[in-house]
């Protein structure tokens, strides 16, 4: 799919290049040769009042002489003498100055017409312009332009075009291999998904990005790995009970043959019994295991345990440079001691990147910042509030809702929800109100007594979601008003 949207990428600028790049091309020339005609115009032009004046050969050539066509050799004056009144019967009765690429029988016939015109000749184009002298004389200016004259900078601006036709042909097939790459990457991941899940990963999940029927394949997929995950729970609970109430009749089996006395049969009987304890107890103990190793058993240490107070620490140094950058002041508070929550260090960076990047994307250069961390060694919830100067956020419950974008521009309605959830796995919540400095207030409520196995595969993630809820009636009867301002 990716080298697919390259390539008709490719022609389709290709041919819009062509389009625009060979029509002006010829209109650079065309204007080109204009040009050169008008200062051959120009030039003969300045020959007219001379030739009003006088006809004396000198002061002709001198005349001649002065312009840049005469100078060049490239100008001739046609002149019929005063006795011979008709030029179609004066012969060579004409004063000629100059070098002429015109015959005489040529000079004549535009003397008729007393209108200038050109002639292609070979290496160049002729100019004659007829101009109206003493006696009812029709005198004839000659101008020859060659061709290096009528293609001055043609060529340059060929070569110009071509290059920005390339450039624009080479940067759409980059914009078009970046687009096909953010299109094909959630591709890739669901099959690299589907083919570790195939493999007996079952904690494996996609993220939901991309376009929206990718997006849409990655939710069908979770939940299809989260049936799974449940369906082999359930079956692993059904072989352990089941495995677990046969060894009541095995018992009273395991009785019976010792009343069986001596004998092959008897013998056999007892091997049997005995045989199928064994089997019951390895079914048992591999049940066991594979549910102390499987996801939805995982504790917290093996889901996911970092120190919160350090990735804020770490994640604030990145922001800080960024925000020297743009003039931004930022304060870090509450970070100093070590503070351990139950999540995966990668989601948490991921949800205060989302929070502190909202604020460089959505408020303007210069606007403080803060992160605020607060808890205490017997508080069992670690609370950052991430607060900016901005202009606030106008509808909290749209900017929490998954995919609504309510950010304008560049926003993709999707960090707020990355960070919510983190602190639903955990039993938290998500809040958002107005800051002590005048803009939007963050704030990410996670529990520390719980895991983040409660939002984790094989488990239904609706208990933590509902306790944050019933959290969030209890503990806030009244929603934070709407604030004035963009949305993110």
């Amino acid at each position: 799919m990716r080298w697919a949207l390259v390539r008709i990428s490719l022609a389709v600028t290709s041919m819009v290049v062509l389009a625009f790049a060979v029509p002006l091309g010829l209109v650079v020339q065309e204007m080109a040769g204009d040009r050169a005609i008008g200062n051959a115009e120009r030039q003969a032009a300045a020959i007219g009042p001379v030739l009003a004046i006088t006809g004396d050969r000198d002061q002709l050539e001198r005349a001649v002489a002065s312009t840049e066509a005469g100078a060049a050799g490239r100008m001739a004056i046609w002149l019929p003498t005063a006795d011979a009144p008709d030029p179609a019967d004066s012969g060579r009765e004409a004063l000629v100055i100059g070098d002429p690429h015109t015959s005489d029988e040529d000079f004549r016939a535009f003397t008729e017409f007393a209108r200038a015109a050109t002639l292609e000749v070979p290496g160049g184009v002729i100019l004659l312009q007829p101009t109206a002298v003493s006696g009812e004389r029709i005198a004839v200016v000659e101008v020859f332009v060659p061709d290096a004259d009528l293609a001055t900078g043609v060529t340059t601006a060929w070569l110009v075009l071509a290059g920005v036709g390339i450039a624009l042909v080479a940067g759409s097939l980059v914009i078009a291999d970046r687009l096909g790459r953010r299109t094909v990457r959630p591709a890739e991941q669901l099959a690299g998904a589907a083919r570790r899940l195939g493999e007996g990963r079952l904690d494996v999940r996609v993220p939901e990005a991309g376009p929206a029927e990718l997006r849409e394949a990655a939710v069908a997929f979770n939940s299809m790995a989260d049936q799974v995950v449940r369906l082999l729970a359930n079956e692993r609970e059904l072989a352990a009970d089941l495995s677990h109430r046969l060894r009541t009749p095995l018992t009273v089996l395991r009785l019976n043959t010792a009343t069986l006395g001596e004998g092959d049969a008897a013998d056999q009987t007892r091997h049997a019994v005995d045989q199928l304890e064994a089997e019951i107890d390895q079914i048992i103990r591999t049940v066991r295991e594979q549910r102390s190793h499987s996801p939805e058993s995982a504790g917290p240490g093996e889901r996911g345990e970092v120190d919160a107070a350090e990735v804020i620490r770490e994640r604030m140094a990145f922001w800080s440079a960024l925000a020297e950058d743009e003039g931004r002041e930022a304060r870090l508070a509450g970070a100093d001691a070590p503070v351990r929550v139950p999540v995966p260090r990668a989601d948490l960076v991921a949800a205060l990147d989302a929070m502190l990047g909202n604020v460089f994307r959505h408020t303007p250069e210069g606007t403080a910042f803060a992160v605020d961390v607060h808890h205490a060694s017997t508080d069992d919830a670690v609370i950052v509030l991430v607060s900016d100067a901005g202009e606030g956020i106008a509808d909290p419950d749209a900017a929490l809702r998954r995919g609504h974008g309510h950010g304008g521009p560049g926003s993709t309605g999707l960090g707020l929800d990355i960070v919510r959830r983190l602190a639903e796995s955990t039993g938290g919540d998500l809040r958002i109100g107005r800051s002590v400095l005048g803009g939007a207030e963050v704030r990410l409520w996670l529990a520390r007594g719980g895991t983040a196995a409660d939002g984790g595969a094989g488990r239904d993630p609706g208990p933590a979601r509902r306790r944050a809820q019933a959290r969030r009636r209890t503990r806030h009867q009244a929603p934070p008003s709407p604030l004035p301002g963009k949305r993110r």
